[in-house]
């Protein structure tokens, strides 16, 4: 993104240079708590869950009503954050590997406690996004929701325990279990995947057909920041069609301006266009983060002890 995008708009603001302070969602969460009195961030990019955080502390600004102007409806994050990328959370899988057993790609989120792939699956830790959806996948799955977790729980223990060699929360580490083989079938992020699969490494992103989990790349313009004019601007830049082509192809997200137009092979690796994006699931994250620190300890009790 900085190497792409930022060029791009600090020639439009002549006199404008843009800082880009890195760091996961939690970190800048933790950085916009410790700077509320007087912010250094203008404008901040997490993921959803965290945004929903954000949004209950108070540390964003209204965006002007006009940004959401050609966006999918879930972009639209209670006018105080905007979507401006789209992962989605789904399964991954070997394909040679297999192809060697015979077997066909997986097509349900079911796969993941199918007993044929006794440890050969990994589901990453609930302190990791994707592992926090598949929680939340299989409690729906199994007549629960966000609301009642029990069934989600009772799945990870009884029927998903027994295949999964490892509940690895590091992206990084498990792309190594996909290459050395210890692992032939994840919950995975399209993004990562696709990464992943840019490598050489015979990997497959699936939309499993109930329904992936939407992932959002959400940015808000804090309040109190230093230009929040300025942070208007980035915002509304971040979500021209030109723009959301280049976060496709760098970043990998799908756009969430409905007049984006991306390449074939670009359109493969991403979720791209209103019927992939109508199929996949939302979360309701302000029940999630209400109850969140209590799954986290439940999850190291019972599910990895």
């Amino acid at each position: 993104m900085k190497e792409k995008l930022f060029p791009t708009f600090e020639a439009e603001n002549p006199g404008v240079t843009l800082i880009q302070v890195t760091g996961t969602s939690t970190e800048t969460l933790a950085k916009l708590q410790a700077q509320r009195n007087k912010p250094e961030i203008g404008v901040a990019l997490i993921d959803d869950g965290p945004m929903y955080q954000a949004l209950q502390l108070g540390f964003c600004d209204p965006i002007a009503a006009d940004a959401y102007e050609g966006l999918y409806p879930l972009a639209n994050m209670s006018g105080k954050a905007v979507g401006v990328g789209l992962v989605a959370t789904g399964l991954a899988y070997n394909t040679d590997a297999f192809n060697k057993l015979g077997l066909p790609p997986p097509t349900s989120w079911e796969a993941l406690v199918d007993p044929k792939f006794k440890q050969k699956v990994v589901i990453p830790s609930i302190t990791n996004t994707y592992g926090l959806h598949t929680l939340v996948v299989f409690a729906r799955l199994r007549g629960g929701s966000e609301k009642n977790i029990d069934p989600g729980f009772k799945a990870m223990i009884d029927e998903a325990g027994s295949n999964v060699v490892a509940w690895e929360p590091a992206p990084g580490k498990l792309a190594e279990m996909f290459q050395n083989g210890s692992t032939i079938l994840a919950a995975h992020g399209s993004g990562r995947v696709q990464a992943l699969k840019a490598t050489g490494f015979p990997v497959e992103f699936v939309y499993p057909k109930e329904g992936a989990v939407a992932l959002q790349v959400a940015a808000c313009p804090i309040a109190k920041s230093p230009e929040p004019e300025l942070a208007q601007k980035f915002l509304k830049f971040l979500l021209r069609p030109a723009s959301q082509v280049i976060l496709a192809e760098s970043e990998g997200w799908g756009p969430t301006n409905v007049s984006t137009k991306l390449s074939d092979d670009i359109a493969k690796r991403v979720p791209y266009g209103a019927e992939a994006v109508s199929k996949m699931q939302a979360l309701d994250w302000a029940a999630i983060n209400a109850s969140r620190s209590a799954w986290t300890t439940r999850w190291n009790r019972t599910v990895e002890r």
